[in-house]
């Protein structure tokens, strides 16, 4: 299926997305090869209840038959015998800087998967396709990090504090003024893990009696923020406005369940990229209901924020809109930026609020300084404050590396899906076999890949999941293409 939407009012250019289904065939020898690894994998699991194989996994003793089951066997069936079989694709210790390129641990096994051990061997410039580096700023390169050095040697490592006692430093009243004034709102405030930023504020934000929709598609850190707050939650279908219009009208009309009284807060989740799909939000569309149902906008712009928009100020600047518009605005410096952390942005009353009742503020020891002197540093870059274009030419290129990556991968017939201005690229495999195959064949022509399997994915949709990088040279993206 491809998506275009150019209606002249809410959008200001064309939005493509692809999610191009494949063919029959395609999907009857998917369910086949899972079919297939599930019978073997009884057999298996008979030939070691039996004693014929070595049993690898932790099991109840005899002894302990009368007592609640420590492992519940049925339940770890897939990890046993299915994940087993690929599981030396993940995992790989890397012993580099995850730029363009990165060199990599050689390990073996000696009991398929089991156990790994390490060559001493070290796999070099292996072609970096998986990491979130999108603009290049996982570097170590001297001249760049200057900067990050003073602050590592003024401050240290480690705060020590949270930030409501001992743990607010002016590096940190630094970077959310930056902050704010890259996003264009009145303030901000930052966390010291990107994670806990949408698990931890959440639960701040709405409670019992208010109502979450959310989008299927969600990062775990939402689904669990959201879980946390005992709030109502519902999910609409990815990107479907239908589906999001309904239950807003009927949150409305028919309230709380039982009570029928009217929902304390309305709020929607939503991501700027999606990370699995590499698709972008509709946001106008969302914007637009919102304001309609009178509802509240939470944007988590993670895989967004510094990778998409003309000077990578994320999918609001993407589709040329207010940030007002946005109640808030969630982002992590864990990938554009090249550090740690995350950040919650918007009104000044908002953020005032979270410094008091957030979790991660109260509990949470502080960003430590060298990250957030690293996050100033790519930040100031971006906005054209240390002197220099080069995060300007940063974002252009990466967009131009997206968009010829991208489009090399239509013309060579592979289904991939997303948005084509977006760096997250996800190239359907589909049969359980390829998953291993794919990323071993890969790595044997120096080439480092994310693939991607069930529970992460629906069970016919396995994928491999490139990540492209302004860091990357034509040179390399043509040699993974030809790979």
């Amino acid at each position: 299926q491809k998506n275009g939407v150019s209606n002249g009012t809410l959008y200001k250019k064309t939005f493509i997305e692809h999610f191009e289904q494949a063919p029959m065939y395609v999907a009857v020898l998917t369910f086949l090869g899972f079919g297939v690894g599930t019978i073997f994998g009884y057999l298996r699991d008979f030939m070691r209840a039996w004693g014929l194989e070595k049993r690898n996994i932790a099991a109840e003793r005899e002894q302990q038959k009368d007592f609640v089951p420590l492992y519940q066997d049925f339940e770890n069936f897939y990890t046993r015998n299915l994940y087993m079989r690929i599981r030396d694709n993940w995992n790989r210790p890397i012993c580099s800087v995850p730029g363009p390129q990165f060199d990599l641990m050689e390990r073996v096994t000696d009991d398929y998967n089991w156990t790994f051990r390490f060559t001493g061997r070290t796999i070099k410039n292996v072609i970096n396709m998986g990491s979130y580096n999108y603009l290049g700023f996982a570097e170590t390169d001297v001249n760049a990090l200057k900067t990050v050095t003073i602050e590592l040697q003024k401050y240290g490592t480690g705060v020590c504090s949270t930030r409501q006692e001992m743990g607010t430093l002016d590096k940190h009243v630094e970077l959310e003024k930056l902050v704010a004034k890259f996003l264009g709102v009145e303030d901000a405030m930052v966390f010291g893990m990107g994670f806990a930023t949408n698990s931890m504020n959440i639960p701040a934000l709405v409670g019992k009696g208010c109502l979450i929709l959310s989008d299927e598609l969600n990062h775990t850190s939402l689904i669990l923020g959201a879980r946390l707050s005992r709030a109502t939650i519902r999910i609409f279908k990815h990107n479907n406005m239908q589906s999001l219009e309904k239950l807003l009208r009927d949150a409305i009309i028919y309230g709380q369940p039982r009570s029928r009284r009217a929902w304390r807060k309305i709020i929607i989740l939503v991501e700027g990229i999606y990370s699995m799909e590499g698709s972008i939000v509709r946001l106008p569309e969302i914007v637009s209901l919102k304001k309609k149902y009178k509802a509240y906008l939470y944007l988590d712009e993670a895989h967004s924020i510094g990778a998409v928009g003309a000077t990578g100020r994320g999918v609001v600047e993407y589709f040329g809109m207010n940030p007002d518009d946005v109640d808030v605005l969630m982002g992590t410096f864990t990938k554009s930026f090249g550090a740690a952390g995350g950040y919650i942005a918007g009104k000044k009353d908002l953020v005032d609020f979270l410094r008091t009742h957030s979790h991660s503020a109260v509990y949470a020891t502080s960003m430590c300084p060298p990250v957030a002197e690293q996050i100033i540093r790519a930040m100031k870059c971006l906005m054209g404050l240390d002197g220099t274009t080069q995060g300007l030419q940063r974002v252009r290129q990466l967009g131009k590396n997206t968009r010829y990556f991208r489009r090399r991968l239509h013309e060579m017939g592979f289904i991939i899906y997303g948005n084509d201005d977006s760096p997250v690229v996800p190239l359907l495999l589909y049969m359980p076999g390829k998953i291993g195959a794919f990323a071993r064949r890969m790595l044997e022509k120096n080439i480092g890949v994310v693939v991607v399997g069930f529970p992460a994915t629906p069970i016919t949709e396995s994928r491999a999941r490139f990540c492209v990088s302004a860091a990357h040279t034509r040179e390399m993206l043509d040699k993974v293409s030809t790979a």
